[in-house]
């Protein structure tokens, strides 16, 4: 069995030191800093600009930023480095908080700058079998800048002042499929923000929405019968989960196909475990509130996927989980509750659960207790008190503490109810006498 080490790289566990600089050794940064490095120096801050130059000096911040460095040289012009960094600092605390900073004449020097940061040749992965649950990512070793231009770009889209007619001068489809591209990056960091963009973009350029999805529908074909191989699947499939949600009924052709054509043969990739966390939030999202059949279809799929799903994942999603198995066992429709009840016989399901007890039975325990008291089928109460049993045995410990607070809190409550009740009495034998 291998050892690993449980040294910590910008949050990530890396295996060993040695593995990791050859990873990073990968970076892009490494083929993109200017061979003759200009110069930079330090430029008046914006905050001290008289109004009258504070577009100019903006726009030579903009273009001052558009240095690229070598962030595999650890000591390679440190003075530069932090001017860029401060002047970044600088353009997205000016674009965050400052109005009538973007006007038409900043938008090409802004997305200029975007561009040349982080539009750039991804490099090839170390390992062709990468798995981002259990291998080490390639993390961006300019993420220094590149974080604060991501962050620019960001402010830059949600800025009151923001012009999409200006912007889409700008923001055309070759951009947005340099965009996409990003989002294969083994770095989690980029592909969050990258996330986030994306849909700024879909929400606010309304010519691009339609190439955006052609392009996601590509990526999608090209992992299922192609490559089998994309980082960014599950932050795509969140992006198509607020997409779909703003779909108009009826549904367009185009939609209908995507789904045959896309979104079910995704079920059927080998890295399929990626990205089942997306899947069940996705369930959660748009879980039925009104209809009985599809509740039991949509904990049936649950269950099926819970039945392949890595422990990792299943951490990752058992929190809203188990709020919503819980609001179906208490469902008064009994095939629910029963549909619900049955995840305990799943025996995969229960090592998962039990590995989970300290955060899954505080979810739980208080609806089972009460439904057991009070759900008018049999079956279900039987159902109930198996669960319960398993849980006692589970942590009998876990188990008398929260039964013990459930009684405490039910006495609590009862006891603040009294006055009420008792003003009730009174009222109704006031009108009892009057009416005598």
């Amino acid at each position: 069995m291998s050892t690993r080490s449980t040294e910590k790289v910008d949050g990530f566990p890396r295996r060993s030191m040695r593995r990791a600089r050859q990873r990073r050794s990968h970076s892009s940064s490494q083929f993109r800093y200017q061979s003759s490095q200009v110069e930079l120096t330090p430029l008046p801050l914006l905050k001290d600009a008289p109004v009258a130059e504070l577009h100019d000096l903006f726009c030579k911040k903009l273009q001052q930023c558009c240095v690229l460095f070598d962030f595999l040289d650890c000591v390679a012009d440190l003075k530069g480095k932090e001017i860029k960094r401060a002047a970044l600092n600088e353009l997205v605390e000016s674009v965050a908080t400052s109005r009538g900073v973007l006007i038409e004449p900043l938008y090409p020097e802004a997305i200029k700058m975007i561009s040349v940061n982080i539009f750039r040749t991804l490099p090839p992965s170390e390992n062709p079998e990468f798995d981002p649950e259990e291998d080490e990512p390639t993390l961006e070793a300019s993420w220094p800048h590149l974080q604060l231009v991501y962050e620019f770009f960001l402010r830059f889209l949600e800025s009151p002042d923001f012009q999409p007619s200006m912007a889409k001068r700008y923001v055309d489809q070759k951009f947005v499929l340099q965009l996409l591209e990003l989002f294969d990056s083994e770095d989690p960091r980029e592909r969050e923000y990258l996330k986030t963009i994306l849909h700024r973009v879909y929400g606010k350029l309304l010519g691009l929405r339609a190439y955006i999805r052609k392009q996601i529908n590509n990526i999608f074909l090209r992992f299922i019968y192609e490559s089998e191989h994309f980082n960014g699947v599950a932050e795509l499939l969140e992006i198509l989960g607020s997409i779909i949600n703003g779909f108009a009924l009826p549904l367009k052709s185009e939609h209908k196909q995507f789904l045959v054509r896309v979104l079910i043969p995704l079920h059927t990739a080998k890295s399929l475990s990626i990205f089942h966390a997306q899947i069940i939030r996705g369930l959660l999202k748009y879980w039925p509130k009104t209809c009985t059949q599809k509740e039991v279809m949509f904990l049936g799929e649950i269950e099926e996927i819970l039945d392949v799903i890595e422990p990792s994942q299943f951490i990752r999603v058992q929190e809203p989980l188990f709020k919503q198995i819980a609001a179906c066992i208490s469902s008064p429709h009994f095939q629910v509750a029963e549909r619900a009840l049955y995840f305990w016989n799943n025996e995969y399901i229960l090592s998962l659960i039990e590995e989970n007890c300290q955060v899954i039975l505080p979810l739980v325990f208080a609806t089972l207790y009460r439904v057991s008291k009070e759900h008018w089928n049999q079956t279900i109460v039987s159902l109930i008190y198996n669960v319960l049993k398993t849980f006692m045995e589970m942590n009998s410990k876990l188990f008398d503490d929260l039964t013990a607070s459930y009684k405490v809190e039910k006495q609590n409550h009862f006891q603040c109810n009294i006055p009420k009740q008792n003003e009730l009495c009174k009222r109704f034998c006031c009108r009892q006498n009057v009416s005598e």
